[in-house]
């Protein structure tokens, strides 16, 4: 029988399974002593197009990054946030480095494994809660094409406002993201163009994620150019410095505390 998938924490259950096969702890290996099959993330978009995502980037060791991680990483200075630490990848880099780096996320699960994994300050929040922590950093980190958590239009100032409370003098953000607008496929074309009729940015995805039988609501995660960007930062504490767009259609983005 067809129906809806259960809510639930999809990304931490993704990663746990993903960290048990890689470490070959907690599986049951199969047949022949093969391990279970790599885990795959499964993005699913309002549109109805499906994407599956493998999970190995996720742990990839500094060998394996992009470069633009490595430039990213290059520029970080003092107390440092990694927002949507996933499992853990660019915070423990920091942590071997002598950088205090706090690992943020929303996923209990995702935690969890980078727990395990070695990361020492981790905190289970959105954003906007850990500003009642009353903690303040140099350095904000949105790698992983976490640009996309600021949403839209509509989410983007709240978003800022929040980073800009938990902010000491000088703070930095550091977010990587990626320009939508270079493809020729009619069913991300359509999409923008569907997307500018409704009010919103072309690349503004509504997506949700899906592991075995979880699922989660449907939440916006925006793909946008570095000029919307600008757009998006103009009137808030934060004004956009610099952007490194030598990895097009990826980017890197670099937003300076005002005053």
């Amino acid at each position: 029988m067809g129906g809806e998938p259960r809510l639930g924490d999809v990304f931490g259950s993704m990663i746990r399974d993903a960290y048990a096969v890689q470490t070959g702890i907690g599986t049951r290996p199969l047949a022949g002593g093969r391990l279970p099959r790599p885990v795959t993330e499964i993005i699913e978009r309002d549109d109805g197009l499906i994407n599956g995502a493998p999970s190995a980037h996720y742990f990839a060791g500094p060998e394996d990054w992009e470069p633009y991680d490595h430039r990213a990483v290059a520029r970080v200075r003092g107390a440092t946030l990694d927002v949507g630490v996933g499992a853990g990848r660019i915070a423990l880099f920091l942590q071997e480095r002598g950088t205090p780096v706090t690992g943020l996320d929303t996923s209990a699960g995702a935690l969890a494994v980078c727990r395990r994994r070695g990361v020492r300050d981790l905190v289970h929040a959105t954003v906007d809660a850990h500003v009642a922590d009353g903690r303040r950093y140099d350095t904000f980190l949105l790698l992983g094409n976490n640009l996309g958590l600021i949403e839209g239009a509509e989410r983007a100032p709240a978003f800022l406002a929040a980073l800009a409370a938990m902010a000491r003098p000088g703070a930095q953000v550091i977010a990587q993201g990626t320009d939508p607008y270079g493809t020729r496929d009619p069913v991300h074309t359509g999409y923008h163009e569907r997307n500018r009729r409704q009010g919103r940015l072309g690349g503004q995805l509504r997506l949700r994620l899906r592991y075995r039988e979880l699922g989660t609501d449907w939440f916006d995660y925006l793909v946008c150019s570095a000029e919307e960007l600008a757009t998006l930062v103009e009137g808030t504490s934060w004004r956009l410095v610099d952007v490194d767009d030598r990895d097009a259609p990826y980017y890197l983005a670099f937003l300076r505390l005002a005053g």
